[in-house]
């Protein structure tokens, strides 16, 4: 089961990635934070400070994943291809 589905590329997204050092994600309905955590750091090598989720409609899920002091989100950012 892949718990990470997407990231998302809207305007606001992309604006908190510099702000708030925050990358969102579409994640699986069904994963933890707990979860969300291990496979976000496995898959970026980066170290995960907080994760916010939301229930959206249609039985999806997003999640906030702030990063720890030290780690860029705007590296990742680059990764994924937002900027």
């Amino acid at each position: 089961m892949s718990i990470l589905i997407h990231p998302l590329a809207t305007e606001k997204s992309v604006g908190i990635v510099d702000r708030n050092n925050t990358i969102t994600y579409m994640v699986d309905s069904r994963a933890s934070k707990t979860e969300i955590k291990k496979e976000f750091e496995r898959a970026f090598n980066v170290k995960v400070k907080n994760i916010n989720t939301i229930n959206m409609p249609k039985n999806t899920k997003k999640a906030f994943i702030k990063l720890a002091k030290g780690y860029n989100a705007s590296d990742v950012a680059v990764k994924l291809k937002l900027v």
